[in-house]
């Protein structure tokens, strides 16, 4: 053989070769991200043991987080982190959500309680009439009302003005942990045990929908504008929507990520976090992108968007980050 046309053959098959090495690698950064430390900002905790849980962001764009065992809440103004103490120590507050005067509402097992706190520190709290509290999430209606799973009432409960409103399904298979509002006051809430979803109508009517994946263990619930509520699937390692009456599930690439927390932007993209895969994704047009985190041992476990495009995230390793809106548009 010409040894002319065996060399032009070899360099066609290594630059062919190269060609599917490049698509590849391009393919892997266009759906896992790669991290850039350029990409993120993150605030270290200022007290070591502080574990911050769920994170929202105010009107005014402060950043709110809750920190687990400990007897504070936690702010991020003008790039400083400022703890504002509470009476006691709080042990699981998952529960968080700011009112349009800028104030946060968290929730507060240990003692049994819902309160308010405002940027200067001021708490204002609601007692909730039982021995014990095992809450879960929280969320802002449009009529300034707060909602929050409640498990030890077996649903979701509604607080304005001071009265509380208790809203029971009726197949009680337990459970109670996400909620959600959307525009129209409707409030979406997710069974994890019950693996259900619910509907409560601002006239109190209770409708419930069975996941379309047995075991899925539903947890955190977002809305967007639309009206379609977006939920995560623990155990199933998918996103699930509700709307038009039918239920759609996208499987998270990967084995199971250990998925939590969840929150739509502006644009429609539906953001959450990865625990165990030590990331953050994205979901947009049914293509998921996965952004990894710039620490190894990082574990978010809540998300928000705030008005700008910036996701944040509570990491229980220690920090509240934030992905940059420039790189989270990509």
């Amino acid at each position: 053989m010409n040894s002319t046309v065996f060399s032009r053959r070899n360099l066609i098959l290594i630059v062919g070769a190269l060609v599917v090495v490049i698509a590849a690698g391009l393919y892997w950064r266009m759906r896992h991200g790669h991290g850039s430390a350029g990409d993120f900002v993150e605030y270290p905790m200022t007290v070591a043991s502080d574990i911050p849980t769920a994170v929202a962001v105010g009107p005014d764009d402060t950043v709110w987080f809750t920190i687990g065992f400990a007897d504070a809440v936690g702010m991020i103004r003008d790039g400083k982190i400022q703890r504002l103490p509470k009476s006691k120590k709080n042990v699981e507050p998952v529960g968080l959500a700011v009112d349009a005067d800028g104030a946060a509402w968290y929730t507060d097992p240990t003692e049994v309680l819902i309160s308010r706190i405002l940027p200067s520190g001021e708490i204002k709290s609601f007692p909730l009439g039982t021995p014990i509290a095992r809450l879960g999430r929280m969320a802002m209606a449009p009529d300034g009302a707060v909602w929050f799973a409640e498990s030890t009432a077996y649903g979701f409960t509604r607080l304005k003005d001071g009265v509380l409103t208790r809203n029971v399904p009726k197949s009680v298979r337990g459970g109670p942990y996400g909620v959600a509002v959307d525009a129209k006051g409707i409030a979406w809430g997710t069974l994890q045990s019950g693996n259900q979803l619910i509907k409560i109508s601002p006239d109190q009517e209770i409708a419930e929908y069975e996941i379309p994946t047995p075991g899925s263990s539903p947890s955190d619930i977002a809305v967007d504008g639309s009206g379609n509520a977006w939920f995560v699937e623990f155990r199933g390692n998918k996103i699930g929507k509700f709307g038009d009456g039918k239920f759609s599930e996208f499987n998270v690439p990967g084995e199971w990520s250990g998925l939590s927390g969840i929150a739509v932007a502006a644009d429609g993209s539906v953001w959450f976090g990865l625990l165990r895969g030590h990331a953050i994704g994205r979901l947009r047009d049914g293509q998921f992108r996965i952004f990894e985190l710039p620490r190894k041992d990082a574990r978010p476990y809540t998300v928000a968007v705030d008005k700008t495009g910036n996701v944040w995230y509570a990491d229980i390793s220690g920090f509240v980050g934030m992905l940059k809106a420039s790189a989270a548009k990509k």
